[in-house]
């Protein structure tokens, strides 16, 4: 089999597209703008987000992929012949080779069914490539190499754990708790707590700014204006770091639990490997302060962010058919 054109990361929260030569092309919302009244797909990616934020009434965001599973297959299908499209232009010379990573909820029917929706978007070829696989690719890891590595990939909707070795994971995990779920306990923290209704934008800025798994010397503060569930009036509230931490704690120590019960599933030899070259963490949710510091205080091994962890399983996808030939077996 030829080598991937296009590799599509499908991801719950976002998504990405690599291109062959081109590298990242688009990195965009997992969303689509939804018109009730006409029933009809208006709109993807960070045009849908814009037009959402604009419009109320008919005009609905849809997430096509809601906890590493497929919440509309229709929409999938639109969504991904869109994103084709745009990756290879309305006029390709040639049908390309395509390498695809779904969220890792799908189930072998929504697979085939994806797969399918692929090769009538205009591919020549269709790989479905696995999370954890991808993202160490994406990280830049040899593995090839008959020796152990850890990923960790925190993602939109799952958090997807596998040691991997001569191209294949030998023992995962996957835990429904990753952004998304972050997201939803810091909005019902606030709403709860502050009695104020606040945005996605404004949730995902918490997330970024202040949200940490450790207590600081010195706890940070952010001001977050929204409506008042009370009264219906504009209000705003002060939000610190450390009422943060205690809301996210109980799922970022369920995150650290897992891989902690993953490597002592881990045959030592392979172990023994892990323990030598450290954790990778990848995916948007590796970027959440404090994490590698409680990872590496439960486990006792050095643990790293890769570089540009958001864009790892797109680059890891696309990547994928090159690397397994030179294994010498192609997994499909």
């Amino acid at each position: 089999m030829a080598f991937t054109d296009i590799g599509i990361d499908m991801g719950t929260s976002d998504i990405v597209v690599w291109h062959r030569g081109k590298g990242i092309i688009i990195h965009e919302p997992s969303i689509v703008a939804y018109d009730k009244e006409r029933d009809k797909v208006i709109a993807f990616g960070e045009e849908a987000k814009q037009i959402v934020a604009r419009n109320q009434g008919s005009i609905v965001a849809i997430r096509p992929f809601k906890a590493g599973t497929i919440s509309d297959y229709q929409v999938t299908e639109k969504m991904l012949r869109y994103y084709i499209q745009a990756a290879i232009g309305r006029h390709m010379i040639r049908k390309p080779h395509i390498s695809l990573c779904l969220p890792s909820g799908v189930t072998a029917v929504e697979r085939r069914a994806v797969e399918e929706a692929t090769y009538q978007a205009g591919a020549r070829d269709v790989v479905i490539v696995e999370e954890t696989v991808a993202a160490a690719i994406g990280a830049g890891i040899d593995i090839t190499k008959p020796v152990g590595n850890l990923i960790v990939d925190i993602g939109g909707g799952t958090t997807d754990i596998a040691v991997i070795s001569i191209g294949a994971p030998v023992i995962s995990d996957t835990l429904k708790i990753a952004g998304a779920q972050f997201n939803e306990l810091i909005a019902r923290h606030i709403r709860r707590e502050h009695n104020l209704l606040i945005d996605n934008e404004q949730v995902e800025n918490i997330k970024v700014r202040v949200a940490t798994c450790c207590r600081r010397p010195k706890t940070e503060t952010m001001q977050v204006n929204g409506r008042n569930v009370l009264t219906g009036l504009t209000k705003t509230a002060s939000i610190t770091s450390e009422e943060i931490r205690e809301t996210i704690q109980e799922s970022t120590s369920r995150i650290v639990d897992a891989v902690h019960a993953v490597l002592e599933k881990t045959p030592p030899e392979l172990a023994a490997d892990i323990t030598h070259r450290g954790i990778v963490l990848t995916g948007g949710g590796a970027l959440l302060d404090g994490l590698t510091e409680v990872l590496e205080e439960r486990t006792g091994i050095n643990t790293m962010v890769a570089e540009n962890p958001s864009e790892c399983v797109a680059t890891g996808t696309g990547l994928y058919t090159e690397l397994m030939d030179k294994l010498g077996r192609m997994d499909y």
